[in-house]
């Protein structure tokens, strides 16, 4: 605990004056962390073959390159980078072949991968452009659906979920959507607009907390499926990037399409 507590402590004194003061060194941030995520979901998939992985990088930083100077959500990725992208993988697949490596199925995880996190921390990036506070929102809904969805389960809980993720009760996901909605509620009337429909606020928070949730779970999934504990050992006490963005990543996807109703 106390190895995690310092790790925690370390990232926030570097992490948050980037995200506050945003430009360049945020984004030069965004792009490492997009980076080793990648890394960690790339690891899982082909670690022996140097061209694909090398290939499969370039790609990554193209898609995700290309949030640095939006800032909405209007055509997210774009379509050219999209073409280009998919082509380089079908391109790839023919080239090799033969190779023990990589065969068709390894073609499209990595291009799976690739438009999955591409997506995900392009919509981050472009979410820090348009408004430092929805930033903190969704980050807040996903700090304080983990931190109460953990400590409620550990006292309370009794009534598993599934084989999934063994530790994660109902008690934990319903205490953990309750107090990640609550914390971002007030945040947001606070600091966002006081002026909004409460209702429609609480719902579209709630809703996010609980994909937040499902994020987790769907991290989970894949770490159960390839038998690792975490997805890298880079954060003492935390594991890896994706053990930290598991349910970012799924706030953020999720927040693309409700953003209208917020505004």
């Amino acid at each position: 605990m106390k190895k995690r507590i310092i790790s925690a402590i370390i990232i926030l004194i570097i992490a948050l004056p980037l995200v506050y003061f945003g430009g360049i060194p945020f984004y030069i941030m965004a792009l490492i962390t997009a980076l080793i995520a990648f890394k960690e979901m790339l690891d899982l998939v082909i670690k022996d073959d140097y061209w694909a992985r090398l290939v499969s990088y370039i790609c990554f930083l193209f898609l995700v390159g290309t949030s640095i100077f939006q800032n909405d959500f209007n055509f997210l990725v774009d379509f050219k980078i999209l073409s280009i992208v998919c082509l380089i993988y079908g391109s790839l697949a023919l080239i090799k072949h033969r190779s023990q490596n990589f065969n068709i199925d390894k073609c499209f995880m990595l291009l799976g991968i690739n438009l999955f996190l591409g997506l995900a921390f392009n919509s981050l990036i472009i979410l820090r452009n348009m408004s430092l506070y929805y930033f903190i929102y969704i980050f807040l809904i996903a700090v304080m659906n983990d931190t109460f969805a953990h400590s409620i389960g550990t006292l309370f809980g009794k009534n598993k979920i599934n084989e999934i993720s063994p530790n994660k009760s109902w008690e934990g996901c319903l205490g953990g959507a309750f107090f990640g909605t609550l914390i971002s509620v007030l945040f947001y009337l606070i600091v966002i607009n006081q002026d909004i429909n409460l209702f429609l606020l609480i719902f579209v928070t709630f809703f996010l907390s609980v994909i937040g949730q499902l994020g987790d779970l769907f991290f989970s999934l894949i770490k159960r499926n390839y038998q690792i504990k975490d997805f890298s050992n880079l954060i003492p006490g935390h594991g890896g990037i994706l053990d930290r963005f598991d349910s970012v990543i799924f706030i953020a996807l999720a927040f693309i399409f409700l953003v209208e109703f917020l505004i």
